[in-house]
């Protein structure tokens, strides 16, 4: 039954556009590439340059400072299990694609959730467009993706970056708001700027918030670097999605345990520097 109005063609509209922007901005995208391989590739390298047991006591000294024994003790049997499964080289190109995907993450999210925590009419603008982020399929994400950035390691940390952001600048967001308004008063009666405000009394106070923010960015970039294997994105994502295809179910378990283990280290982790600067405070 057709509809009583003409479709529009909004799918067109959006090839056109699309279009339009990588004949424009060729030159830019092409710039985001190379930047981003390079930084991808770097980090991989430094850290293939790192003998596996020695990262692995690194890794599980860190856990033993931030989160106590028992986790330092579970990422030493998890990565001496990757390592004996086979799986230490994805594990290192995941880890390397989610440690670049998060770091451009609070390069935008933390500024961003600033300046919305400090304008009103910015948080109003930001808030609808963090809602459309937040509810879009994470698969939607890929096909921009792949239009600017080909397939490989880049659109999988674009796609990523997209998809991880928001929980960033929300709480960074709630955060800030979130520090009390007699401290607000005092600042201001001793006459603070709000730039010293902001360093020295919101910031600080808001921190183990913001953690929390960037604890949820972390997983979700873990996430969507595994559904970026579909586009060419390396590591464990790969992996499983090689096992799916062909029908490897225990291939496809070794690999997913794999992802399973590094998104519990590295979750842990993170969540144990929020509280220890909450201790702090």
């Amino acid at each position: 039954m057709e509809g009583l109005l003409p479709k529009l063609p909004l799918g067109d509209w959006i090839d056109a556009f699309v279009d339009w922007l990588t004949v424009t901005f060729e030159f830019i995208f092409d710039g985001i590439t190379v930047g981003l391989e390079g930084i991808v590739d770097g980090l991989l390298a430094g850290l293939e340059l790192i003998p596996s047991i020695i990262l692995i006591i690194l890794v599980t000294a860190l856990a033993w400072w931030l989160a106590g024994k028992s986790i330092a003790l579970f990422t030493l049997i998890g990565l001496f299990l990757i390592e004996n499964l086979g799986y230490w080289e994805p594990m290192l190109e995941t880890l390397a694609l989610v440690l670049t995907s998060v770091f451009i993450t609070v390069i935008i999210g933390l500024p961003v959730g600033i300046w919305a925590s400090q304008k009103k009419t910015v948080k109003q603008i930001i808030t609808p467009m963090l809602d459309f982020m937040q509810t879009m399929p994470a698969f939607v994400y890929l096909i921009p993706a792949i239009f600017f950035f080909s397939i490989g390691v880049v659109p999988g940390v674009v796609s990523s970056v997209i998809f991880a952001v928001p929980p960033t600048i929300r709480l960074t967001i709630l955060g800030i708001q979130q520090v009390p308004a007699d401290i607000i008063e005092a600042t201001e009666s001793f006459g603070s700027t709000t730039g010293q405000r902001l360093m020295k009394v919101q910031l600080p106070l808001a921190m183990p918030t913001i953690m929390a923010g960037i604890n949820q960015s972390i997983m979700l970039a873990l996430s969507m670097v595994v559904i970026a294997s579909m586009v060419g994105a390396p590591g464990l994502g790969a992996e499983v999605y090689r096992a799916v295809t062909q029908i490897q179910i225990g291939t496809g378990f070794e690999a997913g345990l794999a992802i399973v283990i590094i998104a519990i280290i590295l979750d842990r982790i993170t969540q144990n520097i929020g509280k220890r600067k909450k201790v702090k405070k």
